[in-house]
């Protein structure tokens, strides 16, 4: 492929803007798919290929993808699955459809996407797979449960999906970003407000602290990067003969690694409990 095109996804803001604007400026063919219609314009005022591609919807997945192999010839050499969102709450507060609503967009319809693109990349012996996962993929943080399962579910499959390829010429890489710089912390109070009572929860008091850090009354979380750090794991991942199973993006997610690692189970609780815990901090 001497054009070789890229599909994004959750392309409004932050992690998947900053990847939209990175790789076309190293000369890829990026669309960048937005879930709302509103977001296009500001990104094709940018000079970027944009469309519209929700993820709750097979429909509105089937329908971006047939147009962008339209315009490539039906050829596509990568395939960035980065829209996604987070629900905070206590598991014991969300409800079924709560739950549904997480795992369609961060583990349904990107997997229903991926299904998609394979016979494409099968076809053309060559692709690759990049999923945004996070630091939340490999151990959980209180009050994060459906954001948690999502990203935990999203590495079960990519690792299944890797062994599965593994005779083919398709590599399947996993980003595994800590805090980032985004809007992902406004949406998350968003869905918050939306689903989630505090005044008849058992963890009231929690929230009230919870509700601050979503506000941004309690500062930027410690370790914060700027996405362009997960730019350069994603073009290591495109351009490397061998990309990586999977890229550590700041120091929290280095840091947990090791402690999953070195410490006992009960010894890790406590320290992801504090690690977590909005109550203590100021």
């Amino acid at each position: 492929m001497t054009e070789k095109s890229i599909l994004i996804t959750g392309c409004s803001s932050g992690i998947g803007l900053c990847l939209a604007r990175g790789l076309q400026e190293k000369g890829y063919r990026v669309f960048a798919t937005v879930r709302q219609a509103q977001d296009i314009m500001p990104l094709q005022e940018a000079g970027l290929e944009s469309l519209q591609l929700n993820l709750d919807s097979s429909e509105s997945i089937n329908s971006a993808l047939s147009t962008i192999l339209e315009k490539t010839n039906g050829k596509l050499f990568a395939l960035i699955n980065n829209g996604a969102y987070g629900q905070p709450g206590a598991v014991e507060d969300l409800s079924r459809d709560v739950l549904r609503q997480q795992f369609e967009a961060n583990v349904f319809g990107a997997q229903e996407l991926t299904n998609l693109v394979l016979p494409v990349m099968r076809a053309q012996n060559a692709g690759r797979i990049i999923q945004i996962s996070s630091l939340l993929g490999f151990v959980a943080l209180a009050y994060r449960g459906a954001y948690n399962a999502s990203k935990y579910a999203l590495e079960g499959l990519s690792d299944t999906l890797r062994l599965e390829l593994r005779n083919t010429n398709i590599h399947v890489s996993l980003v595994q970003p800590g805090p980032i710089a985004s809007r992902f912390r406004d949406n998350a109070y968003t869905a918050y407000k939306k689903n989630i009572n505090p005044e008849i929860s058992a963890h009231k008091k929690t929230y009230r602290a919870m509700e601050a850090r979503l506000e941004g009354k309690k500062g930027k979380m410690p370790f914060t990067l700027g996405p362009e750090t997960v730019l350069k794991r994603v073009i290591h991942a495109l351009e490397s003969p061998k990309p990586k199973i999977r890229y550590s993006v700041t120091f929290p997610t280095y840091f947990f690694q090791a402690m999953k690692r070195l410490l006992p189970d009960r010894w890790l609780d406590m320290v992801l409990f504090l690690a977590g815990d909005d109550t203590r901090r100021k």
